[in-house]
């Protein structure tokens, strides 16, 4: 008989040994370090004015202009907040900006949208020319337009009224600039997809196009509320009813009938800031995309 031969047992194959030893980090650029420091002292300077106003609300007349200075205050006087509200109608002032700056926002978004819609994906005679005549009126401060426009106002017997804040700002050459720039990025076939199959134009812009221009949108509304919120020349010249007055003119009013109580008009200044910083605090990633991605279209 012959022996059978078994099959030769594989060959055991060692691990390598781990090397030991000590993994350095990798060492972080010199460059970012200074880019990073740089911006740094950029933010401190920059938010510096905003610490101040905050700590300055928190101090009492007598700490006010101490020296040294007190860049915490000590005792911290929330009172002063309290009397500063009690003084004039501010729930009004603050609800007469709020109305004003949310429809002029409003209106920015869906007209600028419109033109901006119109602006990129229709063709028609004359697109390029009206195109720089909308530029052409960024140019123009308010100062120069602010007559005729007064006059319009007083015509129409729009003053001491919504219509004399809100109708004249409901839209913007800037807005229609950054709408239009961003859809130039929209495809036109998935427009014009949309269209064989039957859908209208005011359905493709609302259901298509808006949903894709979410960060310009976002961009020109954070845009357009801090000018609307922050006008002050605008109602200075058209609005004389206290009941009308917006809360650039309420500070306003209070500076010169309390224009010794620096606490308290520091305390309205906090509360002024306050929409606008909640505002870009909600909003700031989509409003830096929708900067970001407009910028880079040509």
């Amino acid at each position: 008989m012959t022996e059978s031969t078994a099959p030769a047992a594989p060959a055991r194959v060692r691990p390598i040994p781990p090397v030991r030893g000590r993994t350095r980090p990798p060492r972080r650029p010199r460059r970012n370090i200074v880019i990073f420091c740089v911006l740094l002292g950029v933010a401190i300077v920059t938010l510096l004015p905003f610490y101040w106003m905050f700590a300055s609300s928190l101090r009492t007349m007598e700490n006010m202009f101490s020296l040294p200075i007190q860049w915490i205050p000590d005792p911290v006087n929330w009172r002063s907040y309290v009397l500063a509200w009690q003084a004039q109608d501010f729930t009004r002032y603050f609800l007469n900006s709020g109305f004003v700056a949310v429809a002029i926002t409003v209106s920015n978004l869906l007209l600028c949208s419109l033109a901006g819609y119109s602006l990129t994906k229709f063709h028609y005679r004359g697109r390029g020319l009206m195109f720089i005549l909308i530029l052409s009126t960024m140019m123009l401060p308010l100062e120069v337009t602010m007559v005729p426009l007064f006059l319009i106002i007083k015509q129409l017997d729009w003053a001491n009224s919504y219509q004399g804040l809100i109708v004249p700002f409901m839209v913007d050459g800037f807005g229609v600039f950054l709408m239009r720039q961003y859809m130039l990025s929209i495809p036109k076939d998935l427009i014009d997809s949309a269209r064989i199959d039957g859908a209208s134009e005011l359905r493709i812009f609302w259901m298509i196009v808006l949903p894709l221009c979410k960060p310009a949108l976002v961009a020109l509304a954070v845009f357009t509320f801090r000018e609307a919120w922050d006008m002050y020349i605008w109602p200075l010249i058209i609005i004389t009813k206290d009941s009308l007055r917006t809360l650039p003119l309420g500070i306003s009013l209070f500076m010169s009938s309390y224009g010794t109580s620096w606490d308290q008009l520091m305390a309205i200044a906090v509360l002024g800031t306050l929409p606008m910083i909640l505002l870009f605090f909600f909003l700031q990633r989509a409003f830096i995309q929708g900067i970001a991605a407009t910028g880079l279209k040509e």
